[in-house]
């Protein structure tokens, strides 16, 4: 295993893995939704199955239109049949998702007509066929209207209910297992002690993103930094998780243990620890069995950027779905130079204006992994690859929506 891989290698490693077979739930049409279809949904008949009005009108036959008078011999409401036919000389009122009556080829809606007493007369001609929807004209029978893999939405809802489907199958969701290690963190609501202890934010922020993604999600809080401790932790992520997600401990310091066991404790395989990244080098990514284990750093910034760079993935992976960070296109304000040799994610703010998106830095603090407050307001990421030049003023660059995240 080769050690700083690049951000790229580490997308394709991570995009590469492959989780068990994917378990499968039947759910009431309501409550799929952004959940992931588990098959093809094909059209069980054709809509319309019958001709039928697109408007109110009068059905009659195409050449009648010609005549000075055709009489009205029946009402067509939606809902009924009629058996009344339509012939030469006779028409019946028809209205918006009535069958068209037997014996008419066109539509002629009630604007173009002048009713007197029981007759009417065309005052604007209409092409022959003209409002009548065809059998099939939505769907056909057999035809599949929404494939396997789709994220449903209102109208993937609307198309089920048609068809007179109730319940879907969809892929269950991947629970995820989230904690922060630390003896210097505090959870919420416990006493500090002493000067040196920091309140953690960073497990609530991740789990927050993994909801936000569609995950079951874990808690587990903060564990102190020892190797028992982390161990257990692990052990029983595993346990109830698919992926288990902890923040802090893979550097480099005397008391970095999540590495430790997760190498030799677990004897998990390794897919990658070290990225040229910024931030979060140390990020480490590692496999047990069937399930995944994602280091992240500690600070809070650092953190929540490789959640949203790895997590985010991860869950999209698991559920099958053709789901992708919100990378987009910006023009930038000012000059901005690559610093180092490594793939920088830099917090911005963003705006869409004049049809296209801008970026500034006005208010953002730089400097700090820590500082997770970059990440208020309508917060983007610039990204800039390790391979890529100095940015000038005025230029198009890549950016990462923060706030259209999925």
């Amino acid at each position: 295993m080769k050690r700083f891989i690049s951000y790229d290698n580490s997308l394709t490693i991570l995009n590469n893995i492959i989780f068990k077979a994917k378990t499968k739930e039947k759910l009431f049409l309501t409550n799929c939704i952004g959940r992931v279809l588990a098959c093809d949904i094909s059209a069980n008949e054709n809509s319309p199955q019958y001709p039928t009005s697109a408007m109110d009108g009068y059905a009659i036959k195409f050449e009648d239109q010609k005549n000075d008078f055709i009489e009205i011999i029946d009402k067509n409401p939606a809902g009924c049949v009629v058996e009344s036919e339509v012939s030469n000389g006779v028409c019946i009122k028809t209205f918006t998702g009535s069958l068209i009556p037997n014996g008419a080829d066109t539509l002629i809606p009630i604007e173009n007509v002048e009713v007197i007493n029981n007759k009417i007369k065309v005052t604007k001609e209409v092409p022959k066929g003209f409002a009548i929807r065809e059998i099939g004209e939505n769907y056909k029978k057999g035809e599949v209207l929404i494939k396997e893999g789709t994220i449903i939405g209102f109208a993937e809802i609307g198309v089920l209910a048609s068809l007179n489907i109730s319940q879907i199958p969809v892929y269950c969701m991947p629970n995820v297992a989230i904690a922060s290690t630390g003896s210097e963190i505090l959870d919420l609501g416990e006493e500090q002690i002493n000067e040196s202890q920091i309140r953690s934010s960073n497990h609530l922020t991740i789990e927050a993103l993994a909801k936000k993604a569609g995950a079951n999600t874990i808690q587990m809080g903060v564990v102190k930094d020892d190797i028992d401790s982390i161990t257990k932790l692990l052990e029983s992520g595993l346990e109830k998780a698919d992926i288990v997600v902890t923040t802090g401990g893979v550097s480099v310091g005397d008391y970095d243990f999540v590495q430790d066991v997760i190498k030799e404790k677990l004897n998990a395989e390794v897919l990658f620890h070290g990225v040229t990244v910024k931030p979060g080098m140390h990020i480490l990514l590692a496999k047990k069995d069937e399930k995944v284990i994602l280091a992240l750093p500690g600070f809070a910034y650092s953190s929540t950027v490789c959640a949203i760079l790895y997590l985010l993935p991860l869950i999209y992976n698991y559920e099958g779905a053709n789901k992708k960070l919100p990378i987009v296109k910006a023009r930038i304000n000012q000059d901005f130079p690559l610093k180092m040799n490594k793939t920088i994610f830099t917090a911005c703010n963003v705006k869409y204006e004049n049809n296209e998106y801008s970026i500034d830095f006005e208010g953002k603090k730089q400097g700090t992994s820590a500082i997770l407050t970059n990440m208020l307001g309508n917060p983007a990421l610039l990204i800039q690859k390790e391979d890529s030049k100095d940015i000038k003023a005025g230029e198009l660059v890549d950016i990462l929506l923060l706030n259209e995240l999925k």
